[in-house]
């Protein structure tokens, strides 16, 4: 973001749509990518919370309660807590700025906003955290099966990736929006599962071990 690497990047996207954000209403990017993604992450949550609502009703389930809440908890606090940030960072996107075709001088994150300019609302990424939230895959794995963890860090960076690349071809976003957006959800998450770890050693013990599988 100082260094104007977000500038240099979102510079070659717009040279390469024809000097305008091209892709912006286009299909792929503004249905597909954009409104079908964020439907297939709500879809995959809803589901989520189902599984974690039967484990806490069954006990045949027991073993899986702590996983799935821990998963239902961070996906929903890593896209609230980039939602939050985004309501006070009073940033905007690249298509507002006349830089792009827009209408406004970029500011940045801490610079001093003239008080009869609009509000932006750009940062950090609020579609990329539809992806990059269920990098918790990857600690909720470590819960149930550690030889997955890779695989499930993997849905989330790549989810988070295809959503991230999209805006930023639409000229929703700057490539460190989306930075940040990962930062926070990994944050989130890792911190959840540290303050969930000791409430799930605490009852397995008192419940049928979960098979672990082969550690990698």
């Amino acid at each position: 973001m100082s260094a104007g690497g977000d500038q240099w990047l979102a510079d070659q996207f717009y040279r390469l749509e024809g000097n305008h954000w091209a892709l912006q209403n286009a299909w792929v990017t503004s249905h597909l990518v954009h409104k079908v993604g964020k439907w297939t992450s709500t879809a995959a949550a809803l589901l989520a919370i189902v599984l974690c609502t039967h484990a806490w009703r069954s006990e045949r389930a027991a073993a899986w309660r702590w996983p799935l809440l821990y998963l239902v908890l961070a996906v929903a606090l890593g896209t609230g807590v980039v939602s939050l940030l985004k309501s006070v960072t009073n940033m905007d996107c690249p298509w507002d700025l006349a830089r792009y075709g827009g209408a406004r001088e970029y500011i940045g994150l801490f610079a001093s906003r003239p008080h009869d300019m609009a509000r932006g609302i750009c940062f950090p990424a609020g579609h990329s955290s539809a992806g990059y939230a269920w990098i918790s895959l990857y600690f909720f794995a470590l819960m149930v099966r550690p030889a997955w963890r890779w695989r499930g860090l993997a849905v989330g960076l790549v989810a988070g990736g295809v959503f991230g690349l999209s805006q930023q071809l639409r000229g929703a976003h700057f490539l460190s929006h989306d930075l940040w957006t990962l930062a926070t959800c990994w944050l989130v998450s890792l911190l959840l599962y540290l303050a969930v770890q000791p409430l799930l050693k605490r009852s397995r013990s008192t419940q049928p071990a979960m098979p672990q599988g082969e550690r990698a």
